[in-house]
């Protein structure tokens, strides 16, 4: 709740606020391959002091060796607490994290979401899903600009703490990413659809080319751009996709059977010979992928918005993810916590072409905004 989240009652949280000026300087990451590396560097490049945990000690000393961590285990004063482990392993690193950095909080870069959040209980915990990678593996290919812009997810609950989601929020924003909050469940069914589903498919057509090559020698030297541009993703590294698929199974299916009858739908216009039918998808197509969204840039021409909020589990993350859904960047984010009472004020900085949109929503939403022009 916004009473009980003030920098005073909160202690290691006192940083969280973005009008305070001051920044979290200590965290912990969990995973040292090619996110936990890449998030670790970045955080070092804005002068975090970062300690690595990894259950490879090998890996672990490797990091340590080449400057990607300043020490090794969990920093018990850590303000933040990143986890970066196989999908399956998400929910015990996790529990693990909070009970050794109790001030801390604490996020995850897997994949998934649903079961994660569904497990963890503690408010401190800030489920997230950055969405960049390399087809390099591990600390080799650990890089701290992975992550200017890309889109990082957080998914946000009602039980949410609200000063440890702007505090991710805070913490992603500043590593250069674009910051879009979902529900869980909603992310899943999403990144299904745009990372799981694409992955296999690129790695069942290359099986095909792959097997096809061992009758036809000449066939992968054949492969020109359209091939290799929709294969790329294949090379990533495979031992991620048991542990994703078992966990986002349900989604994935989903996604696939879709996916199979939008094929078997072309084949049949291909097979009739429909040349209208065909320009048509690939017209669709075409202007689809033509439209697909650049990263936002920061607006010159922002509105702050003030929205009274009541004191309640949720709030926050109710109005970031109403902001998802209607495509409006929130560029700038900070809670004025109310010192008695039972409301708060969540200021949110956006593009004023959005600002009507927006503020339209909430009212639907019995929410008051107010709108004014930064000064």
């Amino acid at each position: 709740s916004f009473t009980t989240c003030t920098s005073k009652a909160l202690g290691a949280y006192a940083m969280t606020s973005p009008s305070s000026g001051v920044a979290p300087r200590r965290a912990t990451v969990v995973g040292l391959g090619l996110i936990g590396a890449s998030v670790s560097l970045a955080l070092r490049e804005r002068d975090w002091g970062v300690t690595g945990v990894d259950a490879d000690t090998v890996r672990a000393n490797e990091a340590l060796s080449v400057g990607a961590v300043d020490a090794l285990g969990y920093d018990a004063e850590a303000d933040l607490v990143v986890v970066a482990v196989p999908v399956s392993s998400i929910a015990a690193a996790v529990l693990t994290a909070l009970e050794a950095c109790p001030g801390a909080v604490v996020t995850d870069v897997g994949s998934v979401k649903g079961p994660v959040v569904a497990a963890m209980s503690d408010g401190r915990f800030v489920g997230g899903h950055p969405m960049a990678g390399s087809e390099q593996e591990g600390l080799s290919g650990a890089d701290a600009a992975l992550f200017s812009g890309a889109t990082w997810v957080l998914t946000p609950t009602e039980r949410t703490n609200a000063s440890a989601h702007a505090a991710v929020r805070q913490v992603v924003a500043s590593l250069g990413a674009d910051v879009v909050e979902l529900a869980p469940e909603r992310h899943d069914e999403l990144v299904a659809l745009v990372s799981h589903v694409p992955h296999l498919a690129a790695a069942t057509l290359m099986g095909i080319a792959a097997s096809s090559a061992e009758e036809h020698a000449t066939l992968l030297r054949l492969a020109a751009g359209g091939f290799r541009d929709m294969t790329r993703i294949a090379a990533g590294h495979p031992g991620i996709w048991p542990d994703i698929c078992a966990e986002n199974g349900d989604a994935i299916v989903a996604g696939l059977t879709t996916f199979v009858s939008a094929l078997e739908e072309i084949r049949a216009v291909v097979a009739a010979g429909d040349r209208t039918a065909l320009l048509d998808r690939l017209e669709r197509a075409r202007a689809a992928r033509v439209n697909l969204p650049a990263r936002l840039a920061a607006a010159d021409d922002l509105v702050e918005m003030r929205i009274p909020v009541p004191d309640r589990p949720g709030v926050l993350a109710e109005v970031t993810t109403l902001a998802s859904d209607l495509d409006v960047n929130i560029v700038d984010l900070e809670i004025a916590h109310s010192a008695e009472g039972d409301r708060g004020v969540l200021v949110i900085v956006v593009d004023s072409k959005a600002a009507d949109l927006m503020r339209g929503a909430l009212l639907a939403r019995a929410y008051r905004p107010s709108v004014a022009a930064l000064s």
